[in-house]
């Protein structure tokens, strides 16, 4: 795993909280949810590939 992916995702998730924080003390909570589902799915984007690799890596182990 690469420390940049980690940095990426730990911004992401700086960023979506500081958004949602701000949207929802200004009365707007539905485009505050709407922000949150958007990080949630860039950070599933973002770690599909390593996913990926994960479930190769176990599959060459055993075998399958």
């Amino acid at each position: 795993m690469d420390v940049t992916l980690i940095l990426k995702v730990g911004g992401i998730g700086f960023l979506v909280s500081v958004i949602h924080q701000i949207l929802s003390k200004s009365g707007r909570e539905e485009q505050a949810l709407l922000v949150s589902l958007s990080g949630i799915v860039l950070v599933l984007l973002l770690l599909m590939g390593q996913v990926g690799e994960l479930i190769s890596a176990v599959r060459g182990v055993f075998g399958i």
